[in-house]
């Protein structure tokens, strides 16, 4: 009987034993092709010879020192390659140990960059519905994904909330996409109109939504308005590209495709493939130097924060995919996916939309095509798609409750950026017959 307090209590989980590539094993011989690497994290795949030659050589030196006493040289070489390699402005990183902590730090930048300028009641975050941006308080309280929530409403912080950029549900059909958008992204002006502008502090966006709704990417100029309505009501936009950037969605940052820049960015997954626990919020030029010439400090911190074997990791990570010019391949290998499925779903019955950059792509399941009507949610149909999908030997990332946190059901695929023509072919093949399958049961 296990000790440890598992995700789900009474679960019968393989235990792991190695991996190699986009493949991992258990301990029972199984092979399992890694199609969502994890959580979107695994983008070498795995047990990469160059980044583990890094990891041994930054343990040999120093594995941890307090940054409170030291800097270190990863964090200081992978804070720069970071910079030299995201356009715009963005002034400084601050390293984390994941995602949620990387929100939290951004809201808190958000908070101390306007109380340095006296703007004391800046004080709330903005949004958006079927949003997911972490699992810690902070986290929680301003995303939207609502059966996460739900159990935790009277801990949390009040949520503001806008529409989600959501074509294939939400678009009407007298409107054309970019119409959509510019209606959806109002929103954003009608929702800081209601709170103030002189009480908000922040818009806080998935460039690409992920595991909530499915990958879903907005529509083009969405981005664009809600830029400038942020600039015209001085409210800072936070851009959560914890699992769609660092290359994911075929650009380093996603938000590249949006010809925007956020002030300031959390990024993670991706950042060191999993080989570590990293975290990072790039956080641009104005809200550095106001810091710097006001408090001189910024008032957070965690332990690990800059640690020195997870910043090696991270940037044997980064030199990887720019030496070897893996972006290429994930865009190569990401149009092969999404046209392969979008061809299936043609004549499939139960694929009703599929969406999705580069090697980061989403299906959404309905039991009717016209009227794009989900599947009961008591059926729970993600979680049994799930375990044929393991029984096939195939990792996916399904989810439920894709349209409300209640009802629909969509599965998620971010394939290695190493994966081959070959294999884009046999995660298609995998994951058709384990949907088919499991809709039969």
């Amino acid at each position: 009987m296990s000790k440890v307090l598992h995700r789900i209590c009474q679960s019968n989980l393989p235990t792991i034993a190695g991996g190699e590539g986009v493949y991992l094993h258990d301990t029972n011989g199984k092979k399992y092709i890694d199609a969502c690497g994890g959580a979107a994290v695994s983008c070498l795949g795995h047990n990469h010879p160059v980044i583990k030659q890094a990891m041994m050589e930054q343990l040999n030196k120093i594995s941890y020192a307090h940054t409170s006493f030291f800097t270190n040289e990863p964090q200081e070489k992978l804070a720069q390659n970071l910079l030299e390699n995201s356009k715009g402005d963005f002034g400084s990183v601050y390293f984390v140990s994941g995602g949620s902590e990387a929100i939290e730090t951004s809201l808190k930048l958000a908070r101390q960059y306007f109380y340095e300028q006296e703007k004391f009641d800046k004080k709330y975050f903005i949004a958006r519905k079927q949003s997911y941006h972490g699992n810690t308080l902070g986290a929680l309280s301003i995303g939207g994904n609502l059966w996460r929530r739900t159990m935790f409403d009277p801990i949390l912080q009040p949520g503001q909330h806008i529409s989600a950029c959501y074509a294939y549900r939400d678009k009407k059909e007298n409107e054309s996409e970019y119409e959509y958008g510019q209606r959806v992204a109002t929103e954003l002006e009608d929702k800081i109109i209601e709170l103030g502008a002189k009480n908000v502090a922040a818009f806080v966006a998935e460039t690409v939504v992920g595991a909530t709704v499915g990958v879903l990417p907005a529509v083009d100029g969405y981005f664009k308005t809600i830029r400038a309505i942020c600039d015209k009501y001085d409210v800072l936009l936070i851009l959560d590209e914890i699992m769609c950037g660092m290359g994911r969605c075929g650009t380093l940052h996603a938000c590249e495709q949006e010809g925007i820049q956020a002030d300031l960015q959390t990024i993670a997954k991706g950042l060191a493939g999993g080989y570590q626990a990293l975290g990072a919020v790039l956080v641009g030029d104005k809200i550095h130097q106001q810091i710097c010439q006001g408090s001189g400090m910024f008032h957070h911190g965690h332990t690990y924060i800059g640690h020195p074997m997870a910043t090696a990791a991270g940037l044997a990570v980064q030199q990887e995919i720019q030496e070897k010019n893996l972006l290429e391949n994930v865009n190569k290998q990401g149009e092969l996916l999404k046209n392969t499925l979008q061809d299936i779903a043609t004549n499939h019955p139960f694929i009703g939309d599929v969406r999705g950059r580069g090697l980061f792509v989403g299906l959404e399941l309905v039991k009717d095509k016209n009227n794009k009507q989900p599947f009961g949610y008591k059926r729970r149909l993600h979680a049994t798609i799930k375990k044929q999908a393991m029984d096939n030997g195939l990792m996916i990332y399904p989810m439920g409750g894709t349209i409300d946190g209640k009802n629909g059901n969509h599965i998620l695929l971010a394939p290695p950026f190493i994966a081959t023509s070959s294999d884009i072919e046999q995660i298609c093949n995998k994951l058709i017959k384990s949907i088919d399958s499991a809709i039969e049961k």
